[in-house]
């Protein structure tokens, strides 16, 4: 019965990890259908619009028989526009209800195995463990590497390739000193991200400015200035330290490191102070496409860190003990054989996985699978009694030894202790 318990699978568990499989292809599809809506509403408008002056002009004989056929040109061109625009959406409807079915009969396998036992559930994590991976490097940016192991293992409609390109793909454009691409998307995810109360775009818009002003040129400072009241002043109630300093960054020139090329020196009594300083600092690149993922993270309902990550730390966790991180603080100063063969035995305890597995918490068991009657060999080994015993049965040893189930070490019964757990 406890071996069951143990190799019995907590589908609820599973499926903890697994909702941004499901939850991301509904967010784009939430997406995709707002976008069509938009676009059908916005072009037939202005069909309707071209056809009743088209029909007022004519009625009134302001149009001639040619002014009237050049407005139905008009309209047809916007339609087939308007057409092939759908065309698209529902493309990419159907890409992503491919996707969804293809995921729930991968979850469908899971909630039709019992235990880890099963025939198929090696294969099935293998097949998650493959997810994962490709989740990390298209996180990571590896985006190559990541499709290239989903065509590889076949699981294309698995991840989510396009998704995080699309992200990598801005991401890489702030660092390397442009918003526009950034822009746009806060255009078309407006509305969402006013919601969510997101500052990405006026950081953005902050950043342009910034931009403007370290040039240091007279037509670049007024351009500032007007780019100013247009897209900051409005925010000065929400943001009024930011639209301050916004103001006050007319009257300092970067700090040289900071300036444009070509831009001359700035002499010491006129360098910015730290405030300045820090926005003028090339950082804040990288601090703007963190920002873009966390929001891209937030508006999909993704998780803000790789989903390796988490299944790491909850193995980490179901390992972990107090003694895991115990021995490394007297093993520098009081070596012992026991202490190193804890770490070779020890996943926890071992060089490559006891750093990581510093933080993590330890683990609740609400039932012990240890055996009742442990005993402590001189080895450090811990073993059952009982099976001690059978096993030096079943090895004909002499009365009085019992052997070690897996180095075959042979000690004599008076120097086992009994092991307490509390």
């Amino acid at each position: 019965m406890g071996d069951y318990e143990v190799s019995k699978i907590n589908h609820d568990n599973h499926l903890l990890l697994d909702q941004p499989l499901l939850r991301l292809p509904y967010e784009l599809l939430r997406k995709n259908f707002r976008s069509a809506h938009w676009t059908f509403e916005k072009d037939s408008t202005t069909v309707k619009g071209l056809l009743k002056d088209a029909a007022t002009g004519s009625l009134n004989g302001k149009n001639s028989p040619e002014d009237v056929l050049k407005s139905l040109d008009t309209m047809l061109a916007k339609m087939r526009g308007l057409k092939q625009k759908l065309g698209g959406y529902a493309d990419e409807e159907a890409r992503l209800y491919k996707q969804i079915n293809a995921r729930f009969a991968h979850l469908q396998e899971i909630s039709d195995m019992h235990t880890i036992e099963d025939v198929k559930y090696e294969a099935w994590s293998q097949q998650r463990l493959d997810r994962l991976l490709v989740d990390y490097l298209l996180r990571h940016g590896y985006c190559a590497s990541a499709s290239a192991l989903a065509d590889e293992r076949q699981i294309g409609d698995l991840v989510d390739i396009e998704t995080f390109v699309a992200m990598n793909k801005i991401r890489k454009s702030l660092k390397e000193g442009s918003v526009t691409e950034a822009l746009a998307w806060c255009n078309d995810n407006k509305k969402e991200l006013r919601k969510m109360d997101s500052c990405l775009e006026f950081l953005l818009r902050f950043q342009q400015y910034i931009e403007l002003v370290r040039t240091q040129s007279m037509p670049k400072l007024l351009e500032a200035i007007a780019h100013a009241k247009k897209y900051l002043i409005p925010y000065r109630d929400r943001y009024p330290v930011l639209v301050n300093q916004a103001a006050g960054l007319l009257a300092f020139r970067p700090h040289p490191d900071h300036a444009s090329p070509g831009q001359p020196s700035a002499t010491v009594s006129s360098m910015a102070p730290w405030p300045y300083s820090e926005l003028y600092s090339p950082a804040r690149w990288t601090m703007l496409s963190d920002l873009f993922a966390r929001d891209h993270n937030r508006l999909l309902a993704l998780p803000s860190y790789p989903l390796l990550h988490v299944a790491l730390s909850s193995g980490l966790s179901a390992l972990k003990t107090p003694a895991c991180h115990g021995w490394l603080a007297t093993s520098s100063s009081q070596p012992s054989h026991s202490m190193s063969l804890t770490a070779s035995v020890c996943p926890i305890c071992s060089t490559e996985l006891n750093e990581l597995a510093r933080h993590v918490p330890y683990a609740h068991h609400s039932k012990s699978h240890v055996e009742h009657d442990l005993m402590l060999l001189p080895n450090g080994r811990v073993y059952g009694k009982a099976r001690l015993e059978e096993y030096a049965v079943k090895t004909n040893l002499p009365q009085g030894l019992v052997k070690d189930l897996v180095t075959g070490d042979i000690y004599p019964r008076d120097k086992m202790k009994k092991v307490f757990i509390t």
